[in-house]
């Protein structure tokens, strides 16, 4: 979820109902797709190969990404986050816990889901072509227009999805260590949603929409690890299904509730998840910050200059170490974008609940997280990132 977003200010003519520009590979596209869905929002979904998509919308998106939005009163959203942040806001925010852990928590898994699971998204998508290549060229084939040079733009496409799979860390060297820790992430959430259909229990929060992202469109659908999830982890599989129904979709659960757990609580299997995920996004994190941080005191880019994306004048890669081995991965101002709002949760609360959420944090691996962050902030503004103003630093107590 984004802080702060501002929707492009040029509108098109209004439209009979929403419209996502979004594709069923996409990864970012899986978690606004489901925000949709559950909360009960018509739309209809089409590809950007659609002709109105590049003469109407990309100029307003002002990036060729997805998902984007087409609201009905014709106003732009590009960026999945901000999507979701758009209807949050207009709402009463039913997606955001309003206890002090689960918040955090909840927003810890959205930057999870859409930076902490990229490696082995992209690994079990092209690294197994034998069993994905024709479900997966079909898809990139038919996101565009049957029109000529179709066939090379998509050879194209995907070569380049799969040279992204290497800048994001994603080698020879490192998938020993890419699959061991995502089965582990996989056993253990699989074994939490033996106790809860969602992750803070009885429905969604925007951690579910994070994490869904890489779950459902990569590791969810392509061949490989869609039967990889169902035959070792069928309750992850379940959820997948369930994120994407507009029901709570939770009959094996005898004992349902309708809301998030009681009392802020965070179930022990949840913080045995995220003990998981911090082995590798802990040391990601420490050295993409360090990275940028230094690219920024070199570079100092002006306030409002693009910080993500194809615009931006992007820092390269940060290497760390994971379990003694080193990954090279590039240094994604976006995940710091994201972790703002952790930070910004935690600083917006009082001392005793500061305190809980530290407690909550130091037992799962992420005690640290709260001491790492950018020197200049980061606002989504006119359908970009754009570098803010230098700050002191993140978490303020």
């Amino acid at each position: 979820m984004t802080s702060g977003a501002k929707i492009s200010q040029l509108s098109l003519k209004p439209e009979t109902q929403n419209r996502l520009y979004a594709m069923p590979h996409s990864l970012y596209s899986g978690g606004a797709r489901a925000y949709l869905i559950k909360q009960g929002i018509a739309f209809e979904e089409c590809s950007t190969g659609h002709e109105r998509y590049k003469t109407e919308v990309l100029p307003e998106a002002k990036l060729p990404t997805i998902p984007t939005l087409v609201t009905v009163n014709g106003e732009v959203i590009r960026d999945g986050a901000a999507i979701i942040e758009y209807f949050e806001a207009q709402v009463g925010r039913p997606c955001q816990p309003k206890g002090a852990r689960q918040g955090v928590v909840s927003a810890l898994f959205d930057v999870i889901g859409s930076q902490g699971l990229l490696r082995p998204a992209m690994h079990y998508r092209w690294n197994f072509p034998e069993e994905n290549a024709e479900f997966v060229r079909y898809h990139f084939l038919h996101s565009q227009r049957d029109a000529p040079g179709r066939e090379e733009k998509t050879e194209y496409m995907m070569d380049r999805m799969r040279h992204a799979a290497v800048i994001f860390g994603v080698t020879d060297d490192t998938r020993e260590l890419i699959e061991t820790l995502y089965l582990t992430f996989l056993d253990a959430l699989n074994s939490h949603f033996e106790e809860y259909p969602y992750l803070l229990g009885w429905r969604p929060c925007l951690g579910d929409f994070g994490l869904l992202g890489p779950l459902y469109a990569h590791l969810g659908r392509d061949p490989y690890p869609a039967r990889l999830m169902q035959q070792r982890a069928p309750r992850v599989w379940r959820w997948v299904e369930r994120m994407n129904r507009a029901d709570q979709d939770a009959p094996e659960y005898f004992n349902a509730g309708d809301d998030f757990l009681a009392d802020d609580a965070v179930p022990d299997t949840l913080l045995a998840v995220l003990r998981v995920a911090a082995s590798d996004f802990m040391p990601e994190t420490r050295a993409s910050a360090e990275f940028v941080n230094q690219w920024l005191a070199e570079q100092a880019p002006k306030a409002g200059a693009p910080a993500v994306g194809r615009l931006a004048e992007a820092p390269t890669s940060a290497a760390f170490l994971v379990d003694g081995q080193q990954i090279t991965a590039l240094a994604q101002p976006y995940r710091h974008f994201q972790l703002q709002r952790v930070h910004q949760l935690v600083s917006a609360f009082a001392d005793r609940e500061q305190s809980a959420v530290m407690a909550l944090l130091e037992r799962c691996g992420f005690g640290q997280l709260l001491s790492i962050s950018l020197h200049r902030t980061i606002v989504h503004e006119g359908n970009l990132e754009r570098w803010g103003p230098p700050k002191d630093g993140g978490f303020k107590k």
